[in-house]
């Protein structure tokens, strides 16, 4: 097939609209954010952020379809703070460093990390044993490298100094 260069299609979308925009009907947004929700759970931020980048949505149709979602429970702020709180003390991180990651996707994570049963003294020793074994540290500067490395995971001064005084 050829294309016939004096159509009038071709030349309003080539000088007008070089990239196609997508429709942002409700329907539109609520498969889109079904499908995101499908691979794993999302706050509420992430969800709306997706969207915006690929729709570029009217705000109150966009805030209408997240509040459905909510109310079918396909939606759940409580529930993305409890798998990610399990997910990350599981990569050995602590406290300070979850609860900062999860401000940043829009959720308020203490009351999670409150009610969460994690011993973060134990997992603070567990972290820096299998980081740098059982033998303590040497010298001062061994040291300070390890309370840098557990201070990066997201543990407090009282967890680090526990973890490390063997």
């Amino acid at each position: 097939m050829t294309k016939q260069a004096n159509s009038p299609v071709s030349d309003i979308s080539a000088s007008e609209n070089p990239e196609p925009v997508k429709k942002s009907s409700a329907k539109d947004l609520r498969i889109a954010a079904m499908n995101i929700l499908s691979r794993r759970e999302h706050s509420r931020k992430e969800v709306s952020d997706k969207l915006q980048k690929k729709f570029d949505p009217d705000s109150e149709v966009l805030n209408a379809v997240l509040d459905k979602l909510v109310a079918d429970d396909l939606l759940s702020d409580q529930r993305f703070s409890e798998a990610f709180v399990r997910w990350r003390v599981g990569k050995g991180q602590g406290a300070v460093r979850i609860r900062m990651e999860l401000r940043e996707r829009g959720v308020d994570g203490d009351a999670v990390l409150r009610e969460c049963e994690v011993d973060w003294f134990a997992l603070a020793e567990k972290v820096a044993h299998k980081r740098f074994g059982t033998s303590p540290a040497i010298d001062a500067k061994q040291r300070a490298k390890r309370m840098r490395f557990l201070q990066y995971r997201g543990f407090n001064g009282e967890q680090i100094r526990a973890a490390l005084n063997d």
